[in-house]
């Protein structure tokens, strides 16, 4: 699996509150791991919620034993939770914290991934498709019909999420599996560049671009031409024959 991952504070902000990891390594049953996180809160809670998150998510995964890639993710994700929680109880001025959260792992040809709040996952092949649903209030009024995709972009409240880790004492994660073919390409992003990049714009710089690891930088670099108004937090990877199959 070809992988990369970068985070850039952006234009507007002064803390980074993005954290990605990426590893083609083993993570306890899982061939490999993407993970994305944007953490919110005062001062440093934000980047100690995403940080924590992921490292907790992480050690959870590598104790944990084989099964069902879901109840795996599960597992994992309900305590790295609880621990946040437990350590915003701790500290005064961690009060509030919280993060989104992407993971996947790929195994064999499927691709598993959870999600909770509004960071996302897109699947590149010939076109792009986001198989994550964000957790707003804005894609809520979408679902419900009380305004148009098109209105939610630029709509006041888009930044509203309704489930987070650290928030309440259960997580409450969706969980996913798709299957994926011999040249698709994963892209997994925070809202400072879903926010700042329309959907088909992003297509043609991944598709445009030499390598992935060009392609996160353009990326990259065209939500901070187009303002940079959040960190950028990017993943992406681009399983091989090996992982995805024999062809």
């Amino acid at each position: 699996m070809k992988i990369y991952a970068l985070t850039d504070v952006g234009r507007r902000r002064e803390v980074n509150q993005d954290y990605v990891f990426a590893t083609d390594s083993p993570i306890g049953p899982f061939p490999n791991l993407l993970v994305v996180a944007d953490g919110m809160g005062g001062h440093k809670a934000g980047d100690f919620a995403s940080k924590f998150t992921v490292e907790t998510l992480k050690r959870e995964l590598e104790k944990s034993a084989p099964g069902r890639p879901d109840e795996i993710f599960k597992a994992a994700i309900d305590t790295a939770n609880r621990r946040l929680i437990e350590e915003a109880q701790r500290d005064v001025k961690l009060e509030g914290m919280g993060t989104t959260l992407v993971a996947a792992t790929v195994i064999d040809n499927t691709l598993h991934f959870a999600n909770i709040g509004d960071s996302r996952l897109y699947l590149i092949s010939d076109n792009i498709r986001q198989l994550s649903k964000d957790h707003s209030l804005v894609e809520e009024m979408v679902r419900l019909g009380g305004i148009k995709a098109e209105e939610a972009r630029n709509h006041p409240d888009k930044n509203i999420i309704t489930r987070a880790m650290g928030v309440k004492d259960e997580a409450e994660a969706d969980f996913y599996e798709f299957r994926i073919s011999r040249g698709d390409k994963i892209l997994m992003c925070t809202d400072g560049l879903s926010n700042m990049v329309e959907d088909e714009v992003m297509f043609g710089i991944v598709k445009g671009s030499r390598d992935i690891i060009e392609a996160v930088h353009m990326l990259i670099d065209r939500a901070n031409a187009n303002g940079g108004r959040d960190n950028i937090g990017v993943v992406m990877a681009e399983p091989i024959a090996d992982e995805v199959g024999k062809w």
